[in-house]
């Protein structure tokens, strides 16, 4: 299919702002720019039910959390997702991702939790491990002050946040629990020594470029990149995961790494379900202000979670 025209008109918009690659920033410029792109592309004026800042303990220190209530939502026990956000370790926050959450939380009737976590180049690899694996544990043994069904508590995330979300699930795996009922994955990396066909098609035009995900790399830090908690699409074992359901973009330099880890969790006998988004480029999902579709599909994302949680 051919690049979306939403998206299409977008990415011709940026190209003619001549806005600077991310790659030919400092991590502080990076930062200030993708909340500049966030206020022209981000959901706007999304109805949400509630919205509560808090914060819950880290490793280090206290981690910023934001719980989103669905419009509607009656129940004193709801269904639960912890999310990340994306930004390649490097950048993004809970308000770049507001409009997005505030999206999947109606859609899904879930209770959203998005959990803020340290970022590098200031806190490298592997902090950002660290801080989501705590969260997710607080946020299980927290799920009655909640509001939360801890029966059917989800996590999931995108691009560096569907990383954040898959490796979780492996920690918890070994750790012997709690594994959250289901993950949810929006154009994870889930390969860091990725060479794929997707990768090479995709290294310039379209949003992420190759530059930009080695420059978030370098700053990331990680020694090895086949350590699991870089790559978990490299884990020895994936047998006993939470059921997935994998989002990847046509146009996404990270589509074929993420049809990879969905392959690679169904032949381990976990239940999977796989939707590679025709037209759309990497965190398409987070730009429904600027792309109609990121809104459709976060609505079906959102029901399939409901039904998966019922």
């Amino acid at each position: 299919m051919p690049l979306d025209p939403y998206t299409k008109g977008l990415l011709d918009m940026l190209v003619e702002a001549q806005r600077p690659k991310t790659w030919q920033l400092t991590p502080p410029e990076a930062r200030e720019g993708m909340l500049a792109l966030v206020k022209y592309v981000d959901a706007k004026d999304v109805p949400i039910g509630r919205i509560d800042d808090a914060s819950l303990p880290g490793p280090t220190g206290p981690l910023a959390y934001r719980c989103y209530t669905p419009v509607g939502a009656t129940a004193a026990q709801l269904p639960g997702l912890i999310y990340f956000h994306g930004g390649g370790f490097v950048i993004g926050d809970l308000d770049t991702h507001d409009g997005m959450c505030r999206l999947l939380a109606n859609a899904s009737g879930c209770r959203l939790v998005s959990c803020a976590y340290r970022l590098a180049p200031e806190h490298k690899f592997p902090a950002a491990i660290n801080d989501g694996f705590a969260a997710a544990r607080w946020v299980a043994e927290h799920t009655a002050e909640l509001g939360i069904d801890l029966q059917r508590l989800a996590i999931g995330g995108d691009s560096a946040g569907g990383n954040l979300a898959a490796v979780v699930c492996l920690l918890a795996k070994r750790a012997g629990g709690p594994v959250p009922a289901l993950q949810v994955l929006f154009c994870p990396r889930t390969d860091g020594a990725a060479d794929t066909q997707s990768m090479r098609d995709f290294a310039t035009g379209y949003l992420l470029e190759q530059k930009s995900i080695d420059w978030f790399a370098a700053h990331y830090g990680a020694p090895d990149l086949f350590d699991f908690r870089v790559s978990p699409l490299r884990a020895e074992d994936v047998a006993g995961l939470p059921p997935l359901h994998m989002h990847t973009a046509e146009f996404d330099p990270l589509r074929d790494e993420g049809k990879a880890y969905a392959d690679r969790l169904a032949a381990a006998g976990v239940a999977t379900r796989y939707v590679c988004h025709p037209g759309m480029i990497h965190h398409f999902y987070a730009m429904a202000g600027a792309i109609p579709y990121g809104r459709t599909a976060l609505e079906a994302a959102g029901a399939a979670i409901k039904q998966a949680l019922a």
